[in-house]
């Protein structure tokens, strides 16, 4: 069975920052894409960002310039840094691997647990 384990997450208040990480089996980084999605109160999961296998990163319009994801495969662990957090950005955010071209934003794959992210003054 394979494992995401995400961490990192927490109380913020606006305008600060908070850096997620994700270690994942070796494998995960040889599928075609690896991102983050994040499930908001009251809402369905929505994808975040994602890093191609290739090393080309996608982010969704809302966090475009605020939120960087990266990672560090001799590590095994994908990076989301988020800064300038608004309360829009609460949500549990998880971490997420998948096989298939453009497969990043289609909601599918492998999934870990989640880890929460609070935004509020």
């Amino acid at each position: 069975q394979v494992q995401l384990v995400e961490s990192g997450g927490g109380l913020v208040q606006p305008g600060e920052s908070l850096r997620l990480s994700c270690l994942a089996p070796r494998s995960m980084f040889d599928l075609n894409a690896m991102g983050w999605y994040r499930r908001a109160p009251g809402k369905q999961r929505e994808w975040v960002a994602a890093i191609t296998k290739g090393g080309t990163t996608e982010y969704v319009g809302s966090v475009q310039g605020r939120f960087t994801i990266s990672r560090d495969i001799d590590k095994n662990t994908l990076f989301l840094q988020m800064n300038s957090l608004k309360p829009e950005d609460t949500a549990v955010y998880y971490c997420n691997a998948c096989s298939g071209y453009g497969c990043w934003d289609q909601n599918r794959g492998y999934f870990g647990q989640g880890t929460q992210v609070i935004v509020s003054s």
